[in-house]
C-alpha cells in the first residue's frame, strides 16, 4: 500500500520558535541514538521513551508535533527520519510501519551528506565534526545531513534489526563479530560493531579504523576464517580502510578454499562458484543471489545457510526479484536465519512486484495458508494466475490446484487438468504426477489408465514422493501397466529409505502380506513403526492392527488402542472405527459405549463402511445412543447402496424383520441375494434360509443347501450349522451323519452357539462319531454360556439325569428355567414338567400347566399333549374337555403319537367332541403305528364291538 507522502509535504505557517523547537528535537534525537547505538534490543523502547519525556518537558501535544513536522516546508530534507519513527511507533499517530517505511525512503537514494569529511565516519565520529564545525556547516546542510543519516540507521533497523540480533548470537563465542548493515549508492554511512571477548570481558570497540586493523592482525592466522570473512566485508564495503574489490575477492576466496579443502577442486561448479564469487564483490546482485544458491546448496562449496542468506540479502537489498524471493524463503523456512512469515510475506511481496514468477507463487501460497499475511483464497488464486501465465511452472500446477478444489475461483476440473498439463510438459514433477491422477480418475480429461501411468513414471523418475507412489501402486494393482508386485515393491522401498512416510507404510504392508517379496510380519512391524512415528496416519492404525494381533510383536492391547487413538485423531477413518471398537468393547480401553458411539459415528461421516455398518448397529441395538431402528436403516441403506455386502445384508435383515423399515420379504430376498452374490458369508447364509423356508421367493432345499455350503466355505459359523443340519436331516442332500458332525464342529469350534450345542447332542446321541457324553456336556455348556436357550435345556437335561456330570436337580431346575425365560419351547416344557413333578423346586401345578401351556402355544408337540392332560383331568387349570380335545388335536397333528392315541379315544367316547368311530380308528391307527399299543387294544374292541 502506497501513501503518496509527498503531497502532504506543502508550506505552511510555523512560528519561528517552533521551527526553532523541532530542529533541537531533530539534533538531540540524533544525539540520543548516538548514546544508544549499541543496545539494538530496546533501542525503539528507548527511544521512545525520551522522546515522549521530551515533550512532556516543554509541553508539547505529540500529534501536533507530528503535524508541524509534515507541513513543514523543508519537512521533505529535515524532518522526514522523525516523522517516520512517530509512525513506526505510533507517537501522536497510529502505529503504521508501511507509511514509516515511506517517509524513510523519500529522496534517500539522491542526496549526498553535504561534506566529503563525512563519508565513512562512525556516528562518534560524526557527531564530533558537527560540533566542531557548526559555524562552517550551513543550518541546512546540517539539518538534512542529520535527517539523512538518522533515516539510514532507522531503515537499517527498520530492515535488519532481527538479523543484527540473530549474528550477534550466531557468533557470540567467536573472537569478533563484525556487523554490517546497509549501503545505498554512495552514501555508505553504516553500523558496525566488534565484541571481542578477552578474559571473560566484553569490550565494545566502534572506531571502523580499529575495526581494520584488528581484523587485519587476526586474520594473519590461517585458521581463523571468521576474521578473513569479515576482514573481506571491510575490504568489499570500505569499512575502515579503502575499498579493494581484488583483496575482497581474495579474502573470500581464501576463506572458502580453506574451509571447504576437502571439496575443493577445479569441478564445473567450483567454476561458476569463484565466477559468481568475483562478481557478488563488486555488487553485482544476480552474482550475489548466485552465490547465495552456491552455499545454500552447496554448489562449488560447502553448504552454508547463514552465508547464504547474507547474500541473498545484499541481493535483495539492491531490488533484484529473484534474491528477494530468495530471501522471503529463509525467512519462511528459518534457513540461515530465524524463521519470519511476516518478513517472508514482505520480501515474497517486493519480488512478485518485481515480476519474479517465482516470488508470486510464493505471495499466491502465502494467502492460500495464511503465511504472514490473513488467509485469502481469492487473492491466492489471482497471484497463482499472475505466476502461471508468465511461465511458472509452480505457479502453474497451483492454479491447476485452485481450479480442481475450488480455491478462490469456481471448481472447474478441464482447468485444472489444463493447467496441470501445461506444468507437467514443463517439467514440474508435481504437475506431473497430478496429470497421472487426473488420467488415473477421468477427471477433467477422459480416463485412461495407461497415460497415467506414464505420467506417474515420469514424476517418480524426477524425483517426486508421491509419484513414486502412485507408480509402486499402478505396478502392484497392474494399472496401465502389467501387474508387477516386485517394482511396487522397489519403489515403496525407495520411497521408504528417504524418509516418505507413505512409502514406510506401504513397504510394511508389502511385507505384512508377502507383496513383491517375502513375508515378514517382523520387519512389517518396523516399518509400520517408521512410518506411524513420522505422523503418517495409515501407518499409525496399521500399527495399532499389529499390535491388537501380535503381528510381528508381542500382543499389546493398550498399545494397539494408543495407536489407534493417534491415528484417529489425524483424521484416519479406519483408525476411528478401530478406536470406536475399542470403547465398545473394552479393548485396552475402559468400555464406554458413549464414546464408542460418537467414533463410529466420526468414522461414518468421514464414509468409511465398516464405520457406517457399527453406526447402524448401535442405531439398532441402542449403543451409546438412543435406540432408533430408522437411523439405523439408513445408514445400512446408504452403505448398501454403495455395493458394500455387509450393508446389503443388514438392509436384508431390516426389510425381514420390519426393522426400521416396513417388513418386505420379497425385499429382504432382493437384498440378502445381492449381499451374497458379493460374496458376504452372512448374506449367503441368510439367502439359504430364505430358500429353505420360502421367505420372499418359492421354497427350494436344493438351493438352499447349495447358499448354506458357499456360507459355510466362507468361513460363516451359522452357514456351517446349517449344512450341518442339512447332512443330518438329508434336506436338500443325502443324508450323512459323519459329514453333519464335522461341519458341527467347524461352527462350535467357530464360537457358534448354535453349532455348539448339536455337537454336543452329537456326541451325546453317537451321531458321527462315538457317543460320549462328557464331550456332550461340555459343548452344551459352551453353548449355554454363550446365550443358545436349547444348550441351557440340554444342561438342564445332563443335570435332571445325570449325563456327563452328577445328577442335580436343582441345578437341573435352574438350567430349565434360565432356557424357558429366554423362550426356548423345550425348556418351558422342561420346567413345567419339574413343577409338576417336584423335580429341584416344590410341586406346583398351576405353575406346571402356565409353562406347559407357554411351551404349547410356541408349537412343542408334547407341551401340547400336555396342555390336553392338564384341561381333561383339570391338573393345574380347570377341567375343560372341549379344550382338552383342541390340544390333543394339535398335538396330534404334530405326529406327537401319544395325542394321536389320546384323540382316538376322545372320538371314540365322545369326550369335548361329538362320537366318530371312523375318526377314532383313523387316529387309533395313527397311534399304532407310531408305537403306542393301547391302540391296538382299542381298534379290537372297536372291531368286537361295531363289525360282529
Amino acid at each position: 500500500m502506497s501513501y503518496n507522502v509527498l503531497n502532504k509535504i506543502t508550506d505552511t505557517n510555523v512560528s519561528k520558535e517552533e521551527e526553532n523547537f523541532l530542529k533541537d528535537l531533530l539534533k538531540y534525537f540524533y544525539i540520543k541514538i548516538v548514546e544508544t547505538e549499541n543496545n539494538f534490543i530496546n533501542f525503539e523502547y528507548i527511544s521512545n521513551d525520551w522522546i515522549e519525556s521530551y515533550l512532556n518537558k516543554y509541553d508539547k501535544n505529540p500529534k501536533n508535533i507530528l503535524e508541524m513536522m509534515e507541513y513543514h516546508k523543508e519537512s521533505k530534507f529535515w524532518f522526514t527520519s522523525l516523522i517516520g519513527f512517530f509512525y513506526q511507533i505510533g507517537i501522536g499517530c497510529d502505529k503504521n510501519k508501511e507509511k514509516a517505511l515511506e517517509f524513510y525512503l523519500i529522496d534517500i537514494d539522491n542526496k549526498k551528506i553535504e561534506n566529503d569529511s563525512l563519508i565513512n565516519i562512525n556516528f562518534n565520529q560524526l557527531h564530533l565534526i558537527i560540533e566542531k564545525n557548526e559555524d562552517s556547516i550551513s543550518n541546512l546542510m546540517m539539518m538534512r545531513n542529520y535527517n539523512i543519516i538518522i533515516k539510514k540507521y532507522l531503515l537499517s533497523l527498520f530492515y535488519y534489526k532481527d538479523n543484527i540480533l540473530l549474528d550477534i548470537k550466531y557468533k557470540q563465542n567467536k573472537l569478533v563479530n563484525l556487523l554490517k548493515l546497509i549501503e545505498y549508492d554512495d552514501l555508505e554511512v553504516q553500523y558496525n560493531s566488534i565484541i571481542c571477548y578477552e578474559n571473560g570481558d566484553s569490550n565494545l570497540i566502534t572506531n571502523y579504523r580499529k575495526v581494520f586493523k584488528l581484523l587485519l592482525s587476526l586474520s594473519m592466522d590461517n585458521n581463523n576464517l571468521d576474521a578473513q570473512y569479515n576482514l573481506a566485508i571491510c575490504y568489499m564495503d570500505g569499512i575502515g580502510t579503502q575499498k579493494d574489490e581484488k583483496k575482497a575477492f581474495d579474502l573470500f576466496l581464501k576463506a572458502d578454499q580453506i574451509e571447504n579443502a576437502s571439496i575443493w577442486d577445479n569441478t564445473d561448479n567450483i567454476k561458476f562458484f569463484k565466477k559468481n564469487l568475483e562478481s557478488a564483490v563488486i555488487n553485482n546482485s544476480i552474482a550475489q543471489n548466485n552465490l547465495g544458491n552456491c552455499y545454500n546448496y552447496g554448489t562449488g562449496t560447502k553448504e552454508n545457510k547463514a552465508k547464504a542468506f547474507k547474500w541473498y540479502l545484499k541481493s535483495a537489498i539492491v531490488g533484484y526479484a529473484d534474491g528477494q524471493c530468495n530471501l522471503g524463503y529463509c525467512y519462511m523456512n528459518g534457513v540461515g536465519t530465524d524463521k519470519n512469515e511476516l518478513k517472508a510475506f514482505e520480501w515474497y511481496l517486493k519480488s512478485a512486484e518485481n515480476g519474479c514468477t517465482m516470488g508470486q507463487n510464493n505471495v499466491g501460497n502465502c494467502y492460500r495458508h495464511g503465511k504472514g499475511i490473513n488467509k485469502d483464497k481469492t487473492k491466492a488464486f489471482e497471484w497463482y494466475l499472475k505466476s502461471a501465465i508468465a511461465v511458472c511452472i509452480t505457479g502453474q500446477c497451483n492454479l491447476g490446484y485452485c481450479y480442481m478444489n475450488g480455491i478462490g475461483t469456481d471448481k472447474n476440473e478441464l482447468k485444472a487438468f489444463e493447467w496441470y498439463l501445461k506444468s507437467a510438459e514443463n517439467g514440474h514433477m508435481i504437475g506431473q504426477n497430478n496429470v497421472g491422477y487426473c488420467y488415473h480418475y477421468g477427471i477433467g480429461v477422459n480416463k485412461d489408465e495407461r497415460i497415467a501411468f506414464e505420467w506417474y513414471k515420469e514424476s517418480a523418475i524426477a524425483g517426486y514422493a508421491n509419484g513414486q507412489c502412485n507408480l509402486g501402486y499402478c505396478y502392484k494393482n497392474g494399472i496401465g501397466t502389467d501387474k508387477n508386485e516386485i517394482k511396487a515393491f522397489e519403489w515403496y522401498l525407495k520411497l521408504a529409505e528417504n524418509g516418505h512416510m507413505i512409502g514406510q507404510n506401504n513397504v510394511g504392508y508389502c511385507y505384512h502380506y508377502g507383496i513383491g517379496v517375502n513375508k515378514d510380519e517382523r520387519i512389517a512391524f518396523e516399518w509400520y513403526k517408521e512410518s506411524a512415528i513420522a505422523g503418517y496416519a495409515n501407518g499409525q492404525c496399521n500399527l495399532g492392527y499389529c499390535y491388537m494381533n501380535g503381528i510381528g510383536t508381542d500382543k499389546n492391547e493398550l498399545k494397539a488402542f494408543e495407536w489407534y487413538l493417534k491415528s484417529a485423531e489425524n483424521g484416519h477413518m479406519i483408525g476411528q472405527n478401530n478406536v470406536g471398537y475399542c470403547y465398545h468393547y473394552g479393548i485396552g480401553v475402559n468400555k464406554d459405549e458413549r464414546i464408542a458411539f460418537e467414533w463410529y459415528k466420526e468414522s461414518a461421516i468421514a464414509g468409511y463402511a465398516n464405520g457406517q455398518c457399527n453406526l447402524g448397529y448401535c442405531y439398532k441395538n441402542g449403543i451409546g445412543t438412543d435406540k432408533n431402528e430408522i437411523k439405523a436403516f439408513e445408514w445400512y441403506l446408504k452403505l448398501a447402496e454403495n455395493g458394500h455386502m455387509i450393508g446389503q445384508n443388514n438392509v436384508g435383515y431390516c426389510y425381514h424383520y420390519g426393522i426400521g423399515v416396513n417388513k418386505d420379504e420379497t425385499m429382504a430376498f432382493e437384498w440378502y441375494k445381492k449381499s451374497a452374490i458379493a460374496g458376504d458369508a452372512n448374506g449367503q447364509c441368510n439367502l439359504g434360509y430364505c430358500y429353505m423356508n420360502g421367505i420372499g421367493t418359492v421354497k427350494n432345499e436344493l438351493k438352499a443347501f447349495e447358499w448354506y455350503l458357499k456360507s459355510a466355505e466362507n468361513g460363516c459359523a451359522m452357514g456351517q450349522n446349517n449344512v450341518g443340519n442339512y447332512y443330518r436331516h438329508g434336506k436338500g442332500i443325502n443324508k450323512d451323519k459323519t459329514m453333519a458332525f464335522e461341519w458341527y464342529k467347524k461352527s462350535a469350534i467357530a464360537g457358534n452357539a448354535n453349532g455348539q450345542c448339536n455337537l454336543g447332542y452329537c456326541y451325546m446321541n453317537g451321531i458321527g462319531t462315538d457317543k460320549n457324553e462328557l464331550k456332550a456336556f461340555e459343548w452344551y455348556l459352551k453353548s449355554a454360556e454363550n446365550g443358545c436357550t436349547m444348550g441351557q435345556n440340554n444342561m438342564g437335561y445332563c443335570y435332571h439325569y445325570g449325563k456327563g456330570v452328577n445328577k442335580d436337580e436343582t441345578e437341573a431346575f435352574e438350567w430349565y428355567t434360565m432356557s424357558a425365560i429366554k423362550g426356548c419351547t423345550s425348556g418351558q416344557y422342561n420346567l413345567g414338567y419339574c413343577y409338576m413333578n417336584g423335580i429341584g423346586t416344590y410341586k406346583n401345578e398351576i405353575k406346571a400347566f402356565k409353562w406347559y401351556l407357554k411351551s404349547a402355544e410356541n408349537g412343542h408337540m408334547i407341551g401340547q399333549n400336555n396342555v390336553g392332560n392338564c384341561y381333561h383331568y383339570g391338573i393345574g387349570v380347570n377341567k375343560d374337555e372341549t379344550k382338552a380335545f383342541e390340544w390333543y388335536l394339535k398335538s396330534a397333528e404334530n405326529e406327537n403319537a401319544a395325542s394321536q392315541y389320546y384323540i382316538g379315544k376322545c372320538y371314540h367316547d365322545g369326550i369335548g367332541i361329538d362320537i366318530d368311530i371312523a375318526k377314532a380308528i383313523y387316529w387309533y391307527e395313527k397311534a399304532f403305528v407310531n408305537g403306542i399299543q393301547e391302540a391296538k387294544d382299542n381298534l379290537n374292541k372297536i372291531v368286537m364291538i361295531y363289525m360282529k
